[in-house]
């Protein structure tokens, strides 16, 4: 398959740089999105806006969305009028990147194929650090010559793509990432909440502890941005609720019991019923501070002002290293 031209729907956090790797690598793209202010930096770059997902299907080799919520993926695909499905050429291959339902990508993949179309489930894990890298994971469900057909478009993504089964089976395994990031969110906050009640350098545990067997992306990645309290979303509470959710059904149809995955989406359902569903997954930390050790505010606080004074110390990181014993062999 000789892949030119792409349409891409959605361009939020993970979808803008997404497609703006997809431009760098070659190929013309469409680009659709609900807001096309959301989609200029693309435009200037050379991306053509289409003013529905019918218009960024058209002429397109492959298509992809990466939009928020699964009703929002059956809409830019299955819409009576409008809908993507509707836009694209015979033998075209769609590509649905959202982190949805299983049985909706199974839906999705045998109205394809009853139009002449290919269709596959394809979510990918990194963040936004790996959208911006390219240096995502890509968990795809469907046929594995679309599979191989669609290896220069992953090379433009990411830095890895791993093929898991059918239709659906994609979104089985996202939905299995989501799982182990719910559990690994509160090991996080936890390890921060004990160092600082300890007494220990919160900057200091985290750095070492991601040397060991503790450390995680979550840690590595989100332990930082909690100790600056830089809680703006990589990825938004509202929409891992989205994603604890489908698991949840899928547990719930399948008779298992995941008790972490339970209690994870009910902090976080807390959070988002307190207003910060707009954050990003790292502000379950909030869930401690405020309401589970309501004293910990006052402790953060004061934390905060010494780091702020030791920063404006030039020798403050010489002093950090002095702490560090490097062993080589």
């Amino acid at each position: 398959m000789d892949i030119k031209k792409i349409g891409f729907m959605g361009t939020g956090v993970m979808g803008a740089p997404m497609a703006e790797h997809l431009l760098k690598a070659g190929f013309a793209l469409n680009v659709y999105t609900r807001t096309k202010e959301r989609a200029q930096a693309l435009l200037d770059q050379g991306a053509t806006w289409c003013n529905s997902p019918k218009e960024c299907a058209q002429d397109c080799d492959v298509v992809i969305s990466i939009v928020g919520y699964p009703q929002d993926v059956r809409q830019v695909w299955l819409d009576r009028f409008n809908g993507a499905f509707l836009g694209m050429k015979q033998g075209a291959v769609g590509i649905d990147m959202t982190t949805s339902a299983p049985d909706l990508a199974v839906e999705l993949y045998k109205t394809a194929q009853s139009r002449g179309l290919k269709m596959a489930d394809c979510p990918v894990t990194g963040g936004d650090i790996g959208a911006r890298n390219a240096t995502l994971t890509m968990l795809f469900g469907g046929d594995h010559e679309v599979f191989t057909e669609l290896k220069p478009v992953f090379q433009a993504l990411g830095k890895k793509a791993v093929y898991f089964g059918a239709a659906g089976m994609g979104q089985m395994a996202k939905a299995c990432n989501q799982v182990a990031i719910a559990s690994s969110m509160f090991s996080v906050c936890e390890a921060i909440v004990f160092a600082r009640n300890m007494g220990l350098d919160p900057q200091l545990a985290i750095e070492t502890l991601n040397g060991g067997a503790a450390g995680s992306f979550s840690l590595q990645s989100y332990g930082p941005r909690i100790l600056k309290r830089d809680f703006a979303p990589g990825f938004k509470i509202a929409h891992f609720l989205k994603d604890m959710e489908i698991a949840l059904k899928v547990c719930n149809d399948r008779g298992i019991s995941l008790p972490g995955l339970d209690l994870a989406h009910k902090a976080y359902k807390m959070l988002k019923e307190m207003g910060k569903g707009e954050l990003g997954t790292q502000a379950l930390y909030l869930f401690y501070s405020s309401l589970m050790l309501p004293d910990l505010a006052t402790t953060e606080r004061n934390d905060t002002a010494q780091s702020a004074e030791a920063q404006s110390e030039p020798e403050s990181e010489a002093k950090n290293q002095d702490n560090v014993m490097i062993l080589k062999p």
